[in-house]
């Protein structure tokens, strides 16, 4: 039968131009830079339109210097800080060694001053028996000194004196004489202790005021330590908050960062992955040899769901196609077809309103009934390549949509009789090369050939 195959589509302006308001939408989306980092989610890279793959790539490179650059500035200020807290430590420590001094001062002094305020006290003690014995002898010293400094002053004539009792005028005259200077001098003497005395506690008083002075001063001077010492401390706890802040934004950049290296890694595999399959494409439009594909290249290259042309090359992506639809081999390729002939294709009996996919990216080229085969889809895969779908109950697709592999195109009815001695629906999938066909054995991933199978 003669099959209408369309022309070879190229990207349309429509795809172009969802993919430029994708761009944008990226672009915005990147464009926040470090500080919004730690809130801004980075977009998959598998819902990246390929046209704009390396834009993007390109402003994640640019946002990944600028957290880099922040991550720097972030080290310096931790470390600023670092050093900060390392030297209020050793303040503290020198603090806490003149604090410890100063209350050893402080105790010395305390110390003294108890000494000197017993000494007082002794002093005080001997100043009052020093008094008390001056205040015994103080009445009759003074009635005797009185009576000697009249008699100095004024002494009796020696004609009233009784010549009969001269001998004991005399006598009494020595006896002044004798007693007037041991009298003096006692007084003297106990006046120089009293004035020793007083000279002495006046001595003590002063070094008692001298020693409170100085412990005022090294109570004052404990106290400014200890207040610096608590202003330190404190301190060194806000020092340490805007550490353990600063360590949380350095991570949340470095998170960032890892992020944007994970984006860039995998857009750069895409883009590799985007050049090979233009690269194979260029070459089977060409007529070239057609390179392989390693699984990862083409499992990248079918996830731009955006593609309005077949991702690579089918040659390319040979065991490594959908299966159309569920279900178990009723004939092979090049199979007796019961008519005296062989079997072009494969037929499936599959389900009863099983879904039908297309196997590979291609542009439908024409749909509807065929003889008795139901209705038909054939597919333009590319490169002289058709694939054709008959037995389905209903089709979902229009001619001259582009359609990506695994994408609905149709669905089965119920089973005809006529299936080849299947069970159910039968689905008949026939592959062409240059208007010919070939066996489509191989061509489907290894699931898909599970499927067909019906093994597990």
């Amino acid at each position: 039968m003669s099959l209408p195959v369309g022309p070879f589509h190229f990207r349309s302006i429509v795809a172009a131009s969802l993919a430029a308001l994708a761009a944008g939408a990226l672009a915005l989306g990147l464009a926040t830079g470090p500080l919004g980092a730690q809130e801004e989610v980075l977009p998959d890279p598998e819902t990246i339109p390929t046209d704009n793959l390396e834009q993007t790539a390109a402003e994640a490179q640019g946002n990944l210097q600028a957290v880099q650059g922040e991550i720097d500035l972030s080290e310096e200020r931790i470390e600023a800080i670092r050093a900060e807290i390392e030297a209020l430590d050793g303040d503290a420590t020198q603090l806490g060694l003149e604090l410890t001094a100063a209350a050893q001062r402080v105790d010395m002094a305390d110390e003294d001053i108890r000494l000197i305020e017993e000494r007082l006290q002794e002093l005080f003690a001997e100043e009052q028996a020093v008094r008390s014995r001056l205040d015994g002898h103080d009445r009759s010293i003074s009635n005797l000194l009185a009576s000697l400094q009249r008699i100095s002053a004024t002494p009796p004539p020696a004609m009233i004196v009784d010549p009969t009792d001269a001998l004991g005028s005399a006598r009494a005259a020595m006896l002044l004489g004798a007693v007037l200077p041991q009298l003096q001098q006692r007084a003297e003497t106990v006046t120089e202790d009293l004035n020793a005395l007083m000279a002495l506690k006046q001595t003590a008083l002063e070094e008692a005021d001298r020693l409170n002075a100085n412990l005022t001063t090294l109570n004052e001077e404990r106290l400014r330590i200890a207040t610096i010492i608590q202003a330190r401390q404190q301190g060194l706890e806000w020092l340490s908050e805007d550490l353990l802040r600063e360590q949380a934004e350095a991570q949340a950049l470095a998170d960032r960062a890892t992020s944007l290296e994970q984006l860039i890694e995998s857009l750069d595999t895409r883009i590799a992955a985007v050049t090979a399959a233009d690269e194979a494409t260029r070459a089977a439009n060409a007529g070239e040899t057609v390179p392989t594909l390693d699984p990862e290249t083409l499992e990248l290259a079918f996830a731009d769901t955006a593609r309005t042309e077949p991702a690579v090359p089918i040659a390319a992506a040979k065991g490594y196609l959908t299966a159309p639809v569920r279900g178990v081999p009723v004939t092979t390729y090049g199979a007796a077809d019961g008519f005296g002939g062989t079997a072009k294709g494969l037929t499936m009996s599959t389900t009863e309103d099983a879904t039908v996919v297309a196997p590979a990216d291609g542009w439908v080229v024409y749909t509807g009934p065929f003889l008795n085969y139901g209705q038909i889809v054939i597919l333009n895969a590319g490169q002289d390549y058709l694939v054709v779908l008959a037995g389905l109950e209903t089709v979902s697709v229009e001619r001259g949509a582009f359609v990506q592999m695994g994408t609905s195109v149709g669905t089965m009815g119920e089973a005809s009789g006529d299936d080849g001695g299947g069970s159910g629906p039968a689905l008949y999938i026939e592959l062409r090369e240059g208007g010919i066909p070939i066996d489509p054995e191989g061509w489907w991933t290894a699931g898909s050939q599970q499927q067909e199978s019906g093994t597990s």
